[in-house]
């Protein structure tokens, strides 16, 4: 962590129960960011807040603080089954396991219990979770949703609620859902809310001011955007040029960690099986790996095993990886929002760190919206020939799935209907000339039937 992005306000100077200082100090947390600084103190007497920061600032252990610390002051209350004392909304499985991780650094001196849920694994192990005595919930609003209906446990006895990246909830449908949840807690002078996000845009206000009680604002404008920590660059390659001046980037910028973002799984794969048969162990995670896999791909990736990470955008919010190096956009995104999220996987807690685009011939126009909505132009680069790496061909690593047998017997291919129709439609037409009495016209005909 950059000791520029730290404010001079310690941890031990904040009126902490003893087993989170002891966290803390085993993390090597000595002093605050500036959006830990601003709203610690806030949420420590026990009022709501709804928090605006950049991605990477520490906003997670902000509202893990206030809310456990609500909880330990209050040790006469007892944890159990099915009795969550916190709540706790993330748009991402991905951003509910890391700030799961997060919370089991701060919980290791306490009692504190922890659960969490969120699709695509584990079902009936998530369910199980309520069996016992829970804390602190985590989860995706699906999920949660499920097991709420089910009446495995209720939000009657809730203390605190916690919106993490308000505004991708917004962005990926979940409102609603989040409203459903948030009409089952107590009313909101009963509890103590947080709400946090990367931009505060209006849809985002309303929410706060709708299910919290006197919410104090907080806006941290960094004097160094993220965006503008990091080094970014455009090449303008052909499509057959990709992958070589990816493997020449490589080799000219030794990447410690970086991400290799695309648009779809099959580009992924692809990417993935090049650079693995050009001697670069890789990681891929896509949204139909399975949910184990992932995880244990990106603990390899974030421990160091892996210094490449290909990833669809799936990764791009909610992963905090320490010490990406690199972002390369093998691919131009649709939207310049996605642009900023991807590259922002890099130049994290005030570090710096370089992104590299590839303009190419499918996604270059991309490009207009991305300088749009960053508000300058992104400096291009030129591709010399030393850029350039003939890769080894590649090896196909990924099994791909067996397509379905074609119909309309062995061998044959697969018609739409209309194709069909007129296929039957000529065969029956044929029929019909060849039951005629030849003549010299009928014979020539047949001939070329």
């Amino acid at each position: 962590m950059s000791k520029h992005h730290l404010t001079e306000i310690s941890f031990d100077s904040l009126p902490l129960e003893n087993s989170l200082q002891r966290a803390l100090k085993d993390s090597n947390f000595e002093f605050c960011t500036p959006i830990q600084a601003e709203s610690l103190p806030v949420l420590l007497i026990n009022r709501d807040c709804a928090g605006q920061a950049q991605t990477g600032t520490g906003k997670t252990l902000a509202f893990l603080l206030g809310s456990m610390q609500r909880l330990l002051s209050q040790p006469e209350i007892k944890t159990l089954p099915g009795k969550p004392k916190v709540l706790i909304l993330a748009p991402t499985r991905e951003l509910a396991l890391q700030i799961y991780k997060d919370a089991e650094l701060l919980v290791k001196h306490n009692d504190l219990k922890l659960a969490i849920c969120y699709g695509g694994k584990a079902y009936e192990q998530q369910k199980s979770q309520f069996e016992k005595p829970v804390d602190i919930l985590i989860g995706t609003p699906g999920r949660l949703i499920d097991f709420l209906k089910q009446k495995l446990y209720t939000l009657k006895f809730a203390q605190c609620l916690i919106l993490d990246e308000a505004d991708r909830m917004f962005d990926m449908g979940f409102i609603n859902d989040v409203r459903f949840m948030l009409r089952r807690l107590p009313p909101p002078d009963k509890r103590l809310s947080m709400l946090f996000s990367a931009t505060m845009a209006q849809k985002v206000m309303e929410l706060a001011y709708e299910h919290m009680n006197n919410a104090k604002l907080i806006k941290i404008e960094s004097d160094s955007p993220a965006v503008e920590r990091i080094v970014q660059t455009m090449y303008h390659p052909a499509n057959d040029e990709k992958i070589p001046l990816l493997l020449g980037l490589i080799k000219k910028f030794q990447p410690v960690r970086s991400i290799i973002f695309v648009n779809t799984k099959h580009a992924a794969i692809r990417v993935w099986e090049y650079l693995m048969s050009n001697g670069h162990p890789s990681a891929l995670i896509s949204g139909d790996i399975q949910q184990s896999k992932r995880e244990s791909l990106l603990k390899k990736f974030h421990d160091g095993e892996y210094s490449f990470l290909v990833a669809t955008d799936v990764a791009s919010r909610g992963l905090h990886i320490p010490d990406v190096t690199h972002v390369f956009n093998y691919d131009l995104p649709d939207l310049g929002e996605d642009y900023v999220h991807r590259i922002g996987r890099t130049a994290r807690v005030g570090n710096k760190g370089h992104a590299i685009s590839f303009a190419c011939e499918d996604f270059a126009m991309n490009l207009m919206d991305i300088e749009s909505y960053i508000e300058k132009s992104v400096p291009n680069e030129s591709i010399t020939s030393e850029l350039l790496i003939k890769p080894t061909p590649r090896k196909r690593l990924m099994k791909q799935k067996p397509r379905g047998k074609p119909q309309g017997g062995r061998g044959r291919p697969h018609h739409s209907q209309g194709q069909q129709r007129n296929n039957n439609n000529n065969r029956n037409s044929n029929s019909q000339r060849r039951r005629r009495p030849p003549n010299k016209s009928n014979q020539s005909t047949q001939k070329s039937d």
